[in-house]
Formats: structure tokens, C-alpha cells, sequence
């Protein structure tokens, strides 16, 4: 068992109800909510030759409105999480979630996480009730991320207003692409990038429509935008980033990804338990069927990569942000 999977889901009864008791009982414009367990999972591993996955909370995240109760909630489910780790040495890792837009609480979190719990990073959203990561406001968040020199899981999730445009269809089948771009060009146009180097951020499901708009991007921020010295050009920041290849890389995708960002940080994530555990196992079978062209596998190429993002995950240490 090789795979690394660092796009792995899980939730709680209470977490769901919590989210259902916030009126996302269709979270996103989905059907319903996903059952996890931990056995069901480990199941699901062993089929696929997935050596470990880390976990983290998705869409639509913690925070539902009020920051003290975010705050609580965030706590829960990141001890849940670590809990789950700790049971089961070497098999999982974990993301643990922020009560973005509060900053004092995730500052609070950033520490109770990797300093008291021994999480592997932690998760955002692509936008916090409409402010997307480039926003003034979480500048102490990405300061203190920065120090740590620690990984940062973003999860897409739903644009503000989104059903304006979904034409009737859950937000994760396009939406979370175009807001996976947005978060990203947001963090490039406002600098977070360049300012905050030492963060390693991993973004989704190959980058969404990203390959396609780098180019677009970099076009704009010469022609438009006042230029900033010894600023790179949008494709090279962009390949400063982590990706992994949820949902359906192959065989159009990744190929398309690379061309543009190379493979030197892609990494294997399977989006379960959102993506169901057939799906799930079809996607791994699609990645090994997959011909790369130096007569590599891409099993074998993202988790070498993984090895480079996390030094010792699945041997029963944990990379807690250092």
C-alpha cells in the first residue's frame, strides 16, 4: 500500500447536525449528507492501496454564522479527528479546521491545533462568507501560518449566491472549480504568495479551471495591473503551490495540469467520504491504468511527493506544521 491521500473527508453526527441545525441540510445544492466511519474507510484504504489518508471537515466548514459557536465546533471535530489518528497509528493524518471569518478564533485554533493536538496542517475554505483569502483581515492568520512554515488545505466551496448560476446543479459539480481559481488568483493579486512563502498551500481536484487561466491571469497583471518589482509571473507563483488530483484526473486533466505546472507537487486525493467508496475505487483505478510518460506511475510520483510534503506521515509521526 503506497497511495497518500491527502484529500480525505470525514464527519460526526453531531458536526451534521450542527451544519442541518445552520439549514444546510443540502449542503452546497448536494443531495444530503455522507456517513463516515472509521472502518468503512480503512475498508475503502485497503481495497485501493492507500497507505494513509488525512482528514479534514469540508464544505461548508465550521462556521455558520455565530463565532463563538464556530469556535466550539472547530475544537470538536479537530479533537474527534485526532482522535480517529491516534487510534489508528499510521493509517490517517489530519487537517484540522478554522472558524473563518473569526481570526482571533483561528489564531486560537492554529495553536491549540498543532501545538496541543499534533495536527498535520490545517484546512480553509476558498471564501469565508464572501471574503476569499486574499483579504486584508486574515493577514495575522497567514503571518502566523507562515512562522510555522505550515501546510494549508483549501477546500472549495459555494460562491456567495451561487444558485443564481448553478442552474438547479449542486455547487461542487463547476462552482467549487471557478472558486478554487478565484481563491488562488486572490492570493496572487494581493501578494499572499510572495509575502507568506514559507506557507505550503495545497489546493483541490488539479486546480480546477486553473491551467486553463494562468495564462489569462498573467495577461492581465502585465497589462492592467501596476506592476511590483521582482513580482514572478502568475504560472511560476502558481507552481510554488501544491495540487492534489480529486475527482476525475485522468484522462484529460492531469495531463492538461501538467503541461502547465509540472508534477513536481502533485499529489493523490480521493475526496472521500463525499465522493461514495465505488467512485472512490474507480478513481484509483483510472490513476494506476494511467500511462505516464517517462514510464513512471502516478501512484508512485505523488507519493513521492507526498514524502516531500510530509516527512514521516504514515510511519507513526506527524508533521505538526513544522
Amino acid at each position: 500500500m503506497t497511495l497518500v491521500d491527502v484529500h480525505a473527508h470525514f464527519v460526526t453526527p453531531s458536526y451534521v447536525r450542527a451544519a442541518i441545525d445552520a439549514g444546510h441540510a443540502h449542503p452546497d445544492g448536494m443531495p444530503g449528507w455522507p456517513e463516515w466511519s472509521a472502518a468503512a474507510h480503512l475498508e475503502l484504504m485497503d481495497a485501493t492501496g492507500i497507505r494513509t489518508s488525512v482528514l479534514s471537515i469540508s464544505s461548508p466548514g465550521t462556521h455558520f454564522g455565530d463565532d463563538a459557536a464556530a469556535r466550539a465546533l472547530s475544537r470538536e471535530v479537530n479533537e474527534h479527528g485526532m482522535e480517529v489518528v491516534r487510534d489508528h497509528p499510521g493509517r490517517f493524518g489530519h487537517f484540522a479546521s478554522l472558524p473563518l471569518p473569526d481570526v482571533d478564533g483561528a489564531l486560537d485554533e492554529i495553536a491549540h491545533a498543532l501545538d496541543v493536538l499534533g495536527s498535520d496542517g490545517v484546512t480553509v475554505k476558498t471564501n469565508a462568507h464572501g471574503a476569499y483569502l486574499g483579504d486584508a483581515r486574515f493577514e495575522p492568520v497567514w503571518r502566523e501560518l507562515d512562522r510555522r512554515g505550515a501546510v494549508v488545505f483549501v477546500h472549495p466551496t459555494s460562491p456567495c449566491h451561487f444558485e443564481s448560476v448553478s442552474l438547479g446543479r449542486p455547487a461542487p459539480l463547476m462552482e467549487f472549480l471557478f472558486d478554487s481559481a478565484r481563491a488562488a488568483s486572490d492570493l496572487v493579486f494581493n501578494g499572499v504568495l510572495t509575502r507568506y512563502p514559507a506557507i505550503r498551500w495545497v489546493f483541490t481536484h488539479g486546480g480546477g479551471v486553473l491551467p486553463l487561466l494562468a495564462g489569462r491571469m498573467e495577461l492581465f497583471r502585465t497589462a492592467f495591473f501596476e506592476q511590483e518589482p521582482g513580482v514572478a509571473p502568475v504560472p511560476e507563483q502558481l507552481r510554488e503551490v501544491w495540487f492534489d488530483i480529486a475527482g476525475t484526473p485522468f484522462p484529460h486533466q492531469v495531463p492538461a495540469f501538467a503541461a502547465v505546472f509540472g508534477t513536481d507537487r502533485l499529489l493523490y486525493g480521493s475526496d472521500y467520504c463525499w465522493t461514495p467508496a465505488v467512485a472512490a475505487a474507480a478513481q484509483v483505478a483510472s490513476v494506476d491504468a494511467a500511462v505516464q510518460p517517462d514510464g513512471d506511475t502516478w501512484r508512485a510520483l505523488t507519493t513521492r511527493n507526498a514524502a516531500k510534503l510530509f516527512p514521516g506521515l504514515g510511519e507513526g509521526g506527524s508533521d505538526v506544521g513544522r
